[in-house]
């Protein structure tokens, strides 16, 4: 039923012909894929690469998946895991950019799904699509929660040796931040500029971890463990196999690369905007994270003390061994933690505006009431409301079982 719905998608969304005349270049393009301009073009292109940066985020990537990465191959995956996935990252993005350039619509890849599948198949692709981008997006969204309210314990931890962490101490601290970052996607006007606050909050932690690390370890690795150390603790006998399997972790670097192409429609030139913003996004994710990784790797000194730390933020406890401070170590991780948060506030961005454009093409249940925009606000709210509650439910997979949420 709901795919015979999404089949007449456009016929009751588009603009009044009478009305055309008024609209600017933007809204008219819009009105001719079959669509009214329902939210405002507060967005430039800054700040759209702001927010597609943000959730992206290659470096904050890499720190979440470090040790996953280490024993799927060693430094040698994530150095040349990066590479390889910056290149074929670049394909996709190259991709993304000319379909929104093309077709810059809020819906992002199911729309194109629809217009460019064989009719036959068109309106089943398409509804398939948009529900797997959406749940991808809810996901995302729970795993980027995690690694913040994780971290966030950890560094208690670290400052209190005698406190041991519990399952239910990062629930708790992933249903802080994911409400935090709810409460500010609420208000249109400012998520503009708090796309461009986040990327240079992530931009300017960055810089300090990659000179503070490596210029206060008290020793350094030679080049072969940074650039020729493999290991593989996959449980593949074949290295081949591992170092393929492992690049899920690098490819977690570059994922999200969509999320430009949601914001389509707030912002002013969309065709010429978004793929600056997709390409952008890659290019700064690469340079992040390819001399992140070098700088971290140079500063380690007890791999598996990285392992077993009892903080659970293997990360975190790099800092310490280089900087044999408590205080140090969690300056250096709340500035991960603050990127974090920047992260998460884009994750909510990015599934609020699936959730809208797919509800306002009937492809979800009660798509009338979660297609309405607040005109005070400025944000689908109802669709934010209805993801957010989604990621916040996702969370207790944790409590039943670690593995699945680390995997």
């Amino acid at each position: 039923m709901a795919e015979k719905e999404f089949a007449n998608m456009r016929h009751t969304n588009g603009a009044d012909e009478a009305d055309l005349k008024s609209l600017d270049s933007d809204a008219l393009k819009l009105a001719e894929m079959g669509y009214k301009q329902d939210l405002k073009r507060n967005y430039t292109v800054i700040s759209v690469l702001g927010v597609g940066f943000s959730l992206t985020n290659s470096w904050w990537g890499i720190s979440a998946a470090l040790i996953t990465g280490i024993n799927s191959g060693g430094t040698v995956l994530i150095i040349y895991g990066i590479i390889l996935l910056a290149l074929v990252s670049t394909c996709v993005a190259i991709t993304l950019s000319e379909l929104a350039s093309a077709y810059p619509n809020a819906g992002g890849q199911y729309f194109w799904a629809n217009e460019l599948a064989p009719r036959k198949y068109a309106n089943f692709t398409s509804y398939l699509t948009g529900w797997l981008g959406w749940a991808g997006s809810i996901f995302t969204t729970a795993s980027v929660a995690l690694g913040t309210g994780a971290a966030g314990v950890g560094c208690w931890q670290l400052a209190h040796p005698d406190f041991t962490i519990q399952p239910w101490h990062v629930f708790v601290a992933y249903q802080v931040v994911n409400i935090f970052a709810f409460f500010f996607n609420c208000y249109g006007k400012t998520l503009p500029t708090l796309g461009q606050v986040t990327l240079w909050t992530s931009l300017i932690s960055f810089l300090v971890i990659l000179i503070t690390v490596p210029a206060k370890a008290p020793t350094h690795q030679h080049a072969r463990f940074v650039f020729a150390n493999f290991v593989n603790n996959t449980g593949w006998s074949q290295n081949g196999i591992a170092f393929i399997v492992g690049l899920i972790n690098t490819n977690y670097a570059f994922a999200c690369l969509d999320c430009a192409t949601h914001l389509s429609e707030e912002i002013h030139r969309p065709e010429k905007m978004i793929p600056v913003a997709i390409l952008g996004t890659v290019a700064i994710g690469f340079v992040t994270s390819w001399t992140y990784s070098i700088a971290l790797f140079f500063s380690m000194t007890d791999v598996d003390g990285l392992t077993a730390t009892s903080t659970g933020v293997p990360l975190l406890a790099l800092f310490y061994q280089a900087l044999r401070s408590k205080a140090g170590a969690i300056v250096l991780e709340s500035l991960v933690i603050v990127t974090g948060l920047g992260c998460l506030m884009a994750c909510h961005t990015w599934q609020s505006r699936l959730c809208w454009s797919f509800a306002r093409d009937r492809g979800i249940p009660f798509s009338s009431f979660f297609s309405k925009v607040n005109p005070r606000l400025d944000v689908p709210l109802r669709a934010h409301f209805l993801s957010s509650v989604l990621v916040a439910i996702v969370a207790c997979l944790y409590l039943g079982s670690y593995t699945a949420f680390n995997r």
